[in-house]
């Protein structure tokens, strides 16, 4: 995973799902091995010299302006994360000493956890951009106690994790979302070995992801719903909420509701039950020198 790969690997991609169709070009000339536009058509429309264009594809961001970036996603049609994504790249090809890259909050302030702690009804944590879950209330433990038993991190549940594909009911739309949000990730974060790590260990261990990533969507995981299938609770349909936390860059908060008087709020109060008898239990198992000392 190289930034200069990334780069030529989005707007390749990007490029192959426009058709000449939609600019109203001439269909005559060579015949087209592949449905998008040509390189040529790219450069012609964005107002560029044909050479110009094939520097941007081959990888190259460095010292090219915004305004040609602006004119590229428009004719690639970017929609906001992918308009996003391209400008991250570009900073990052233009950044200097790695020094003067942005800083990722890489712990939860006690404030946040407190936060997290308040919320009695809704499941909620806080996320890294890698989708490590970095710290949880009590029934966003309950929800994803079995992410949180393994790796603790979303995508590698999903992926690598057999108990992944009963959680999510719907697990080709939960790891379509997993990998575009960590394709996203991977614009903003190129230097992240971690992240890189999870990457390698994703495309070597699973096809499915192998496929998902070299489709290279990106997109915003802010909002929507997912239907989950807890062992305790059953079903639940939940919405979903996903908001960067500004003073911690890199966090984001998650929080899950149901509708009032719905099933799934029925199901969200048995799991709220059971996380008190679990905690409760947790605490029995603890040693008896523990009291002795106010432990």
């Amino acid at each position: 995973m190289t930034l200069q790969t990334d780069v030529r690997d989005f707007l390749t991609s990007r490029r192959a799902r426009i058709t000449p169709e939609q600019f109203a070009l001439p269909a005559y000339g060579r015949k087209r091995r592949v449905p998008g536009l040509r390189r040529e058509e790219v450069a012609l429309l964005a107002g560029m010299s044909v050479d110009y264009y094939n520097q941007l594809e081959r990888g190259n961001l460095r010292g090219v302006s915004e305004s040609v970036l602006v004119s590229v996603a428009r004719v690639l049609r970017l929609d906001e994360a992918e308009h996003s994504h391209l400008f991250d790249l570009w900073r990052a090809a233009n950044a200097g000493p790695s020094g003067e890259r942005r800083t990722l909050t890489g712990t939860v302030r006690p404030g946040l956890r407190r936060l997290l702690d308040a919320m009695t009804e809704a499941p909620a944590g806080i996320l890294n951009h890698r989708m490590d879950i970095l710290a949880a209330n009590r029934l966003g433990r309950a929800l994803f106690s079995d992410v949180l038993s393994g790796s603790g991190n979303l995508a590698h549940f999903a992926f690598l994790d057999p108990r992944g594909r009963d959680l999510y009911a719907d697990w080709d739309e939960a790891a379509d979302d997993a990998v575009a949000v960590l394709r996203t990730a991977t614009g903003s974060n190129p230097e992240d070995p971690e992240l890189a790590a999870l990457v390698a260990e994703l495309s070597t261990r699973s096809e499915e992801f192998r496929t998902r990533w070299a489709a290279y969507d990106v997109r915003f995981h802010r909002t929507g719903t997912k239907r989950l299938h807890h062992p305790v609770a059953g079903v639940l349909d939940l919405s979903f909420e996903a908001m960067d936390i500004a003073p911690d860059p890199g966090l984001v908060l998650l929080a899950y509701t149901a509708p009032v008087g719905s099933p799934s709020a029925d199901a969200l109060r048995t799991l709220a039950n059971w996380a008190v008898t679990q905690e409760r239990g947790t605490e029995a198992e603890r040693p008896e020198t523990d009291a002795l000392f106010g432990s």
